[in-house]
């Protein structure tokens, strides 16, 4: 039969409906090689590609090849899984050598395996292995990176217990010279972000709070003008130098000192600061405790030297926990001891604040059946101060020259000892002052104002 005779018998077995063959198109097997007439036209033209079998319709979907058969379906073994893995075969002297590593969770998974399952085995290995552990326990915490605070007050004392210092420090400074060497240990490692860093100056004025925005480098030059009226006192240089403030006050001076800076301060005055403040320990040191009689002015009151340099020594802690707040850094409390100088300062200088709060009006008036003469006792409250360096104290209400008496105490107030430290610097107002009160109402308002009152830039 002829290719047209063909063709002519094919159309009539797709129009009578009879089956069509396929071949070549079962499953996935294609064309047996060498057949020529299965050969797939491109162009489809022909028709000759499809041999003797019929074409597919052109409506039907395309042939798609059917997908890649699973590694499971094809019957040839699967892969082993590992559960567990196999210990290292490593000698005793190697495995004794890795004892450290381990002891310090820095081996691979296989080598601690290999350790571990040795230690169940080897006596030796496994105490050592045990005093090793222990030691990594005692190694300094990950977390902190900061020695102990008390560290250098703890080597100070056990060396002055063995050889006493040629030229000591008076008792009165060393709050000063603990407090300024802490702070310089907290300033020593500050890149220039953190000497600009905003730090808000706070304290109470009138019973107002009153609050100076400055930076970290500026708190530092505020320390370093205060510090120079104890400087002066002791014939020291002046900080200020040529400058001229308007009053001989520690704001007035501190302002004075900003305002001549021609750029706002920063790291340099770390050096000069602290080199007044060896100097002022050094001095005082080198007249054997005498000059603690002597005067430092502040303009608008004067304190005895002893007290000037817990003064100093108050303010430099008080500002230290500022900077350490902008900064975002933790900072402890100063010693027990030294808290409890402060504390006590605080106390002493609370019957004259009340008697200027009381000239200016913004305290009750005394009254006149106790009013307290020169040395004699008068209206009192107790003052107990709670936690580290606490105690009590009996103040005065009517006179700074009274004598607290326990006969005529008319109020007991009850404050923790940061707590108190914190409203004298002005950082906690006076009414919002946790403190446990009994008697006399206005008289407790009067005392805790007072403290306020101590507060100043």
């Amino acid at each position: 039969m002829t290719d047209a005779g063909r063709f002519e018998a094919y159309d009539e077995h797709e129009e009578e409906g009879e089956p069509k063959e396929e071949q070549g198109y079962e499953g996935q097997d294609g064309p047996e090689k060498g057949d020529k007439d299965a050969s797939v036209s491109d162009s489809g033209g022909s028709g000759k590609g499809y041999g003797s079998g019929p074409r597919p319709d052109p409506e039907e979907p395309p042939r798609i090849p059917l997908p890649r058969a699973s590694v499971e379906d094809t019957g040839r073994p699967l892969p082993d899984l590992v559960t567990d893995p196999v210990p290292l075969v490593l000698e005793h002297l190697v495995l004794k050598s890795l004892l450290g590593a381990w002891a310090l969770a820095a081996c691979s998974p296989e080598e601690t395996l290999a350790v571990e399952t040795h230690l169940g085995g080897c006596g030796s290995c496994a105490d050592e292995a045990l005093r090793l552990r222990e030691a990594v326990g005692l190694l300094h915490k990950a977390e902190s990176l900061d020695l102990d605070p008390a560290l250098r007050t703890r080597v100070l004392e056990s060396c002055l217990e063995r050889r006493p210092p040629r030229i000591p420090v008076p008792g009165w400074a060393a709050a000063y010279d603990a407090e300024t060497a802490r702070l310089d240990a907290l300033l020593q490692d500050f890149g220039d972000a953190e000497w600009h860093a905003p730090v808000r100056l706070r304290w109470f004025r009138a019973d107002e709070a009153t609050s100076r925005r400055t930076t970290v480098a500026g708190v530092i030059a505020h320390l370093l003008t205060v510090d120079g009226l104890a400087a002066i006192a002791l014939g020291l240089d002046d900080p200020l130098g040529d400058v001229e403030a308007d009053r001989p006050t520690p704001s007035a001076r501190t302002e004075a000192y900003w305002r001549a800076s021609h750029f706002p301060p920063n790291r340099s005055v770390r050096a000069p600061w602290r080199e007044q403040s060896h100097d002022l320990v050094r001095t005082v040191s080198f007249t054997g405790g005498q000059a603690g009689g002597m005067t430092v002015s502040y303009g608008d009151f004067e304190l005895p030297l002893h007290d000037a340099m817990l003064d100093r020594a108050f303010e430099c802690w008080v500002h230290a926990e500022d900077i350490a707040e902008a900064v975002d850094y933790p900072y402890t409390l100063p010693s027990a001891r030294h808290l409890h100088d402060m504390i006590d300062l605080g106390a002493r200088m609370l019957p004259g604040a009340l008697a200027r709060r009381r000239r200016n009006g913004l305290a009750s008036p005394r009254h006149g059946r106790h009013l307290g003469l020169a040395g004699g006792p008068g209206r009192s409250v107790r003052l107990e101060i709670e936690g580290s360096g606490g105690g009590e104290w009996l103040i005065p209400l009517d006179s700074p020259a009274a004598v607290g008496s326990a006969e005529h105490e008319v109020a007991h107030v009850a404050l923790d000892g940061v707590e108190f430290c914190r409203l004298a610097a002005g950082h906690v107002s006076p009414t919002e002052a946790a403190a446990g009160q009994v008697g006399d109402r206005e008289a407790i308002r009067d005392v805790l104002f007072s403290v306020a009152s101590l507060s100043r830039m």
